[in-house]
């Protein structure tokens, strides 16, 4: 089920805008392939993880680091794939 709050997808939209081109290219495609069909999990996921700092996000994303919280894996997943 897709996030009702349009308000609440913008904002995540507008916070996955990064100082690093490498994550823009990243977050850019997976709005691009996500569209609208983000649902309050990926939401959360997507919140906790455009709350680190660019160089952990990207570590992360890039799959040179990894993170214990399991219900940010899928989200990071998909991430990778795009």
């Amino acid at each position: 089920m897709a996030l009702a709050n349009s308000e609440a997808l913008e904002r995540l939209k507008w916070r996955s805008r990064r100082g690093l081109l490498e994550l823009d290219i990243v977050l850019t495609r997976f709005w691009a392939q996500a569209g609208d069909e983000v649902d309050e999990g990926d939401a959360a996921a997507l919140e906790r993880l455009l709350a680190l700092p660019d160089n952990d996000l990207l570590d992360l994303v890039m799959g040179r680091a990894d993170t214990s919280e399991t219900q940010l894996r899928p989200m990071l997943q998909r991430l990778r794939t795009v």
